[in-house]
């Protein structure tokens, strides 16, 4: 029987909670009904769980209380899955908030269940009665204060779990209607249970979900919002603070955990686009997950045919590409494009679409669209485009007879093997890898890096396409841009036919803002 909670034990527990989960998982899932009937909760605190205990297995053998405890948490954030994951997930946070500074017995044990309880409360916006929350209260106000060694504590707040699910029917109507608890508190009371085992030594390797009541009915399908839009979100307090409010406004089930920099946030809402939107303009979400609810009420008609979405910077940019034959998105100079944008785009374009974002700042934007898209049916793969140049040579081999997966192949394999560069003026002093440049410097980029510095534009775009092309080019690409001199993409042009005949080059009026010229070569 241990009387400490050390890292050893942490690790046991952990990895006892996720396979006891994972062997419950269907059962659990069984009794979802709250917030939607989607059948997930148990695989959702499975996975928050086991990614846990993962995340542990990746410490040192020697690692102390404090790191193991924290490790715990922040893996546990980090794979936070669904509703009831994102709040125990802030419970584990409240329990090592408390325990990665104490030694670890019976009261350090009780006052981090306690701190559990209030965070994970807090984090919701909306909480309410008969949900893992109240039996995350209930356990709390069960060893408050409560003297006792830890495997005492430990009893106390499993059983106490157990007591307080099988009240949860009576605390909401809609599992009283359902004839069952609610799932995220038993896969709490599973948690907390195996926790118990472990202190008391008791376990043999597994623990049984406490018995809930058998479901007798499946709750009718009711309008509600149509999508669980969850992400991790890089992003100070107060922007957080701003987002909880945009997201409270735009559905329900909101639940934010985390902190240090770093968020989990998870709402459900009918406008997916907006709740990614708000969240990057608060930060820089990542891991987004769009989910389609199913027992929302609604049903999404998928459009047919194959289709491609392409990003573009300006009036002439999308010419060229609508030509070309894609459905266009456009947006502004310096920024993304619109969420809804693309999502309207790609269900415009068909059941089968290739998103090029033509831009790396774009590529979030058109990542979420596509999650949203494929929770609606549709089969949507995005290209890592970076420049307009790019996205045009993927267009070029764009084949919608092939069979998708080979098109999306072929599309990717022709934007990969374009590289891509520009020219502009610098308007201020500006520290690049080919050293200083000041305002009225011209700057030639490859790929991504400064390569040339010059002081007119013909020069540096001469100098720029030479560095480019190599003995197996086969097709150069140039894009002239609304502030460009006369004949500038012409001189470049002349150039190459006296000095390499054997390669093709196409020109189009691009019309972009700031590069005076766009460059790809194949």
């Amino acid at each position: 029987m241990l009387q400490v909670l050390d890292p050893s034990a942490i690790r046991r527990w952990s990895r006892l909670a996720a396979e006891s989960l994972g062997r419950a998982r269907e059962e659990i899932d069984a009794l979802n009904v709250f917030p939607v009937p989607d059948g997930d909760t148990g695989t959702n605190l499975h996975l928050t769980m086991l990614s846990a205990a993962e995340a542990l297995d990746g410490l040192p053998g020697d690692a102390d209380a404090a790191t193991t405890w924290q490790t715990l948490a922040q893996g546990a954030l980090l794979g936070a899955r669904g509703n009831s994951g994102v709040i125990v997930s802030q419970a584990l946070r409240g329990l090592a908030e408390v325990l990665r500074v104490t030694e670890g017995r019976g009261a350090d044990l009780g006052r981090g269940l306690v701190r559990a309880a209030e965070l994970a409360r807090d984090a919701v916006a909306r909480p309410v009665e008969g949900t893992v929350l109240s039996v995350l209260t209930a356990v709390a106000g069960a060893v408050r204060d409560l003297p006792g060694d830890l495997a005492s504590i430990a009893g106390r707040a499993a059983e106490e779990a157990r007591s307080a699910l099988r009240r949860t029917p009576g605390q909401l109507d809609v599992l009283a209607r359902s004839g069952v608890v609610d799932a995220g508190g038993a896969g709490l009371a599973l948690i907390l249970e195996s926790l118990a085992a472990v202190v008391t030594d008791s376990y043999g390797g597994r623990a049984d979900i406490p018995a809930p009541a058998r479901r007798i009915t499946a709750p009718e399908p009711e309008e509600g919002p149509g999508y669980e839009v969850q992400h991790l979100l890089d992003a100070d307090e107060a922007a957080v603070g701003v987002l909880r409010r945009e997201l409270d406004a735009l559905g329900d089930s909101l639940v934010i955990v985390g902190g240090d920099g770093l968020w989990n946030v998870h709402v459900h809402t009918d406008d997916a686009g907006a709740a990614i939107e708000a969240a990057i303009r608060a930060g820089r979400p990542h891991r987004i997950r769009v989910t389609y609810l199913a027992g929302s009420g609604r049903t999404h008609p998928a459009a047919r045919g194959r289709g491609v979405v392409a990003v573009a910077a300006g009036p002439a940019l999308a010419t060229v590409f609508e030509q070309a034959g894609a459905v266009v998105v456009r947006r502004e100079p310096g920024a993304g494009p619109p969420l809804a944008a693309v999502l309207a785009a790609i269900r415009e374009a068909g059941s089968e679409v290739v998103v090029l974002p033509n831009d790396g700042g774009a590529r979030e934007v058109a990542a979420a669209a596509a999650e949203i898209a494929r929770e609606e049916g549709l089969t949507v793969s995005v290209l890592p485009t970076r420049a307009s140049v790019q996205g045009l040579a993927a267009l070029a081999v764009h084949d919608p007879l092939r069979r998708f997966d080979d098109d999306v192949v072929a599309m990717t394999d022709a934007a990969a093997h374009t590289r891509h560069g520009h020219v502009w003026v610098a308007d201020r002093e500006v520290m690049t890898s080919a050293g200083l440049t000041g305002p009225g410097d011209v700057l030639g980029v490859i790929d991504g890096d400064a390569a040339v510095i010059g002081t007119d534009l013909v020069g540096t775009a001469l100098d720029t396409v030479r560095r480019m092309v190599s003995p197996s080019s086969e097709l150069v690409t140039m894009l002239e841009g609304v502030n460009a001199p006369e004949g500038l993409a012409v001189a470049v042009r002349d150039h190459l036919a006296a000095t390499r005949p054997d390669v093709e080059v196409v020109l189009y009026v691009g019309g972009q803002g700031g590069y005076p010229l766009l460059i790809g070569v194949e």
